[in-house]
């Protein structure tokens, strides 16, 4: 399965093994970005990754699962619930209310990706991605051309 390699900025220490490992070059430190086009998936950047900042990316995904209407409805009631704390706890001054926000925004966005509604050869995704382009966002743009729907 061919794949890419990618760097999480967040996790990144520079501590730049990959430059060193990576047979094409495609580990940049200057910007930060793998060069997808140089990189050939290899995994030497990721297994030298101190930090464990970088990961391989299959370029074709799984076949989107079709989940059954209760799942569905349960699955819309929690993330419901989740968005309402996190407003909820938005309105409130101090630094838990802005912990309690963020909690539960995570968990709303893993409720829905753990359940494999923004995978991200759905539709769902595609139409999101789609509405960033058209706003002028470029690497949304490039996600398009990247990763095809397989719905």
């Amino acid at each position: 399965m061919k794949k890419f390699a990618v760097r999480n900025l967040r996790l990144c220490t520079k501590e730049c093994l990959c430059l060193y490992v990576c047979p094409t070059g495609a580990a940049d430190t200057e910007n930060s970005i793998i060069d997808v086009a140089k990189c050939t998936g290899c995994g030497h950047c990721a297994e030298a990754c101190v930090s464990k900042a970088i990961s391989l990316i299959p370029t074709e995904f799984p076949q989107q699962q079709k989940h059954d209407e209760n799942l569905v409805s349960a699955m819309n009631t929690l993330v419901v619930s989740k968005v309402t704390a996190e407003h909820t706890a938005a309105a409130l001054p101090d630094r838990f209310a802005r912990a309690l926000q963020r909690s539960n925004r995570i968990m709303a966005e893993d409720l829905v990706r753990e359940s494999g509604y923004m995978l991200p050869q759905s539709k769902n995704a595609r139409k999101f991605l789609k509405g960033l382009a058209e706003a002028g966002n470029e690497r949304a743009e490039k996600l398009l051309k990247l990763i095809k729907s397989n719905e």
